[in-house]
């Protein structure tokens, strides 16, 4: 039986994607980006300008042009990024700050985002993609992956102070706890502890240590589930192996 043509074009409505999700999805730009094009009136929609960057598309069926060229879907692509200290997990920053987009300059690449993010002042492993379903299984609280950092501190712990560590904190209202937690190495008034976490709340690791008054040195993320950062430099980025992404996966 055919559907009531009322109940047809709801669930055309629903179908897709909106057209600045579809743009980024592509690998064009940014969804932002998408927006500020689509309201130019640049974008085209089976040869109409569209100016609403919610309108619903199939990505499939749909012909997208930009500009007069039509925007096809690039190949999927999947790095690692040694971050370094000081820049920050964005395409463009109002406070002219180097962002990690400087670390791929040496690469040819479609639009890429960040699969997470780390603050300002953190470094190491990052990865990035134009795949946003990979992105959001990695960063599916139910996934669990684990994330691993070095982090200096601004003291040697004793074995009780670890156990506080790892016992966990509340700070306004919220449990800040790690998978685990190690001493590495301690020398004089620093030491090097290893924490895992497998979940991604915001600036977690050093909200928990500064609960216990700890000053957090350095922060280095250096591997993500069973990927590790390795040997690679900081400031590069190099493309994951079919090995690698098979690690993720698992």
């Amino acid at each position: 039986m055919a559907r009531p043509p009322d109940i047809a074009r709801h669930q055309a409505a629903k179908a897709g994607v909106s057209l600045n999700r579809a743009l980024s999805k592509l690998g064009l730009c940014s969804r932002k980006q998408a927006e500020l094009l689509i309201a130019e009136g640049r974008v085209r929609v089976g040869g109409k300008v569209v100016r609403d960057p919610s309108l619903r598309v199939d990505l499939g069926r749909d012909r997208i042009a930009v500009d007069g060229e039509q925007i096809v879907g690039e190949a999927k692509v999947y790095l690692m990024i040694n971050k370094p200290r000081g820049q920050v997990t964005t395409r463009d920053d109002p406070q002219d700050r180097g962002t990690v987009y400087n670390c791929l300059v040496e690469l040819e690449l479609p639009f890429v985002s960040p699969v997470g993010r780390l603050d300002k002042a953190s470094e190491g492993l990052l990865l990035m993609t134009n795949d946003t379903r990979w992105a959001n299984r990695l960063l599916d609280p139910a996934s669990h992956v684990a994330k691993t950092y070095h982090v200096q501190i601004g003291t040697a712990p004793d074995e009780a102070m670890l156990a506080r560590f790892r016992d966990g904190a509340i700070l306004d209202g919220e449990l800040l706890t790690a998978s685990s937690i190690e001493l590495l190495r301690s020398g004089g008034r620093t030491a090097w502890l290893e924490i895992v976490l497998d979940e991604g709340r915001n600036r977690q690791i050093r909200r928990l240590l500064g609960v216990f008054d700890i000053e957090v040195l350095r922060l280095v993320r250096v591997a993500i589930g069973g990927l590790q950062l390795g040997e690679l430099a900081k400031g590069k980025a190099r493309h994951l192996t079919s090995e690698e992404l098979a690690v993720l996966a698992r």
